[in-house]
């Protein structure tokens, strides 16, 4: 459903009129010239990020694999005081390093990681040091991307998917094909319905291939029956890719602010008055440099008061202050089911609580947005989360190869082979109506989306123009 493709009826020619366009079927013409136009401008952006897709949802079992060295600690045995780890790895950074975070081993038989500040790496990006939590050797040096720890592999393929490693410009694209992945679905949606009511003895192929059709009617069997399994996936990814992409996310995060579901923040500022925390964490979340000198006895000490708080899971991140007049913060990093990521800020000095933020009393539009996210990166269920997203990506870029390939072979000679223009002039009143009503809330929650749906048009326009002048000169 999500690619380019109308379905096993030919297109009509640009000169010719078309039976869908009168006021009887204004809406499914509407529909299949929609997801056509769409599917062919926006397909190769869809296309990148299904593919991309695929490769970074498969990542966290390769970067177990890739940094087994890393991650695994040699010795089984019971870890020693966080403190001696600490120093451990202070001593081999060297000079007055001083640990921005701190993320105990999770297990027996892995390592704990120590993240420093390092101004020669990229922004959001820590210096990790991995220690054996039993015997402190130092098991490895690696850099480390946000608050969600990606190691180099996953980061790579991160930002490829992400942004085509062109930075904060590079990110319209992955907007650009997870606005237009949603409204492609569901138009491809409308017309399998479409076609599956009127069908009387075709049903079954609208499910499955029919691998005695050959030509176009295969390719258009394929492209329907794997889109109908598809649908669910696509629009989730488009869902939960949009709440954190760089225009349409910031409409979402106001959205649910101003209905009272927004992330709740934990207050780290001593006296009150600020909040620290973030949307989508996950993604980001510098370290200062220039945070002040810790006792490394202290890690043990917050450690010890936040798990008789709230912390208590074995995935857990320890932030000392960032700045004088902060407050340390333990927070439960855990992203696989059940979700945990409870959070306790504590005075270093007297450690006494000071503040706690705990999932269980997250508004349900917020618990909703974290396991969205969670599920769309493939930590929620683990290796089944990561290969049901790997089938649901090929899936999608199966979709608009066999969309392209569709049009490839009903395209007709000289034209672009698009399904007929002009279809709101047969649309009642109220169907216009309808449809412009529909188009500014989309425009105002997705912005992209207005943009290239003005390409669309200009592009169509064009096109009738050029048909208009071969008509007069034929």
């Amino acid at each position: 459903m999500t690619a380019v493709g109308s379905g096993p009826q030919a297109p009509a020619s640009l000169s010719a009129p078309s039976r869908e366009s009168t006021s009887r079927g204004w809406f499914t013409a509407l529909l299949r010239r929609l997801h056509f136009f769409a599917g062919l401008l926006v397909g190769p952006f869809i296309l990148v990020a299904a593919v991309s897709g695929a490769l970074y949802a498969i990542t966290p079992t390769l970067e177990s694999t890739v940094y087994a060295h890393e991650l695994t600690a040699s010795s089984t045995a019971s870890a020693v005081p966080l403190a001696r780890q600490v120093e451990a790895a202070e001593q081999y950074v060297g000079g007055s390093a001083t640990p921005v975070a701190v993320r105990p081993a999770p297990e027996a038989g892995a390592t704990t990681r120590v993240m420093f500040a390092d101004e020669t790496l990229p922004e959001s990006t820590t210096r990790a040091i991995f220690v054996d939590p039993a015997t402190t050797e130092i098991r490895g040096d690696l850099p480390a991307y946000g608050t969600s720890g990606a190691l180099p592999l996953r980061h790579w393929l991160s930002d490829l998917h992400r942004s085509l490693h062109l930075g904060d410009v590079g990110r319209w694209y992955s907007e650009l094909a997870a606005s237009w992945l949603g409204i492609v679905a569901l138009a491809g949606l409308g017309l399998w319905i479409g076609r599956f009511v009127r069908s009387r003895r075709g049903r079954r192929d609208l499910l499955r291939p029919n691998r005695r059709h050959t030509g176009y009617r295969r390719l258009s069997g394929w492209h329907s029956a794997v889109g109908i399994w598809v649908v669910i996936g696509a629009l989730f990814l488009s869902a939960t890719g949009i709440t954190w992409s760089t225009f349409a996310g910031a409409n979402v995060s106001d959205l649910r602010a101003l209905v009272g579901g927004g992330t709740p923040s934990l207050t780290t500022t001593l006296d009150g008055q600020a909040a620290a925390g973030g949307e989508h964490a996950h993604h980001g979340g510098a370290h200062s440099s220039s945070a002040p000198t810790v006792d490394p006895a202290t890690f043990d000490a917050v450690w010890a008061v936040a798990r008789d708080v709230n912390v208590n899971s074995g995935d857990l991140e320890i932030r000392p202050p960032a700045a004088a007049g902060k407050a340390w913060v333990v927070q439960e990093i855990h992203r696989s089911f059940p979700t945990e990521v409870d959070a306790v800020a504590i005075d270093g000095s007297t450690l006494r609580v000071t503040d706690r933020v705990d999932f269980a009393d997250y508004p349900l539009l917020a618990k909703l947005s974290r396991w969205g996210v969670d599920l769309h990166m493939g930590t929620m269920f683990g290796l089944a989360n990561q290969l049901v997203l790997f089938v649901l990506a090929i899936g999608i870029a199966a979709l608009v190869v066999l969309g392209y390939a569709m049009w490839w072979k009903r395209r007709p000679i000289g034209a672009v082979g698009s399904p007929a223009r002009g279809v709101l002039r047969h649309a009642p009143w109220w169907g216009i109506g309808a449809v412009l009503v529909a188009a500014v809330a989309i425009g105002l929650v997705l912005p992209l989306v207005v943009y290239t749906l003005a390409v669309f048009v200009a592009v169509d326009v064009m096109l009738g123009w050029r048909d208009r002048s071969r008509r007069v000169r034929g």
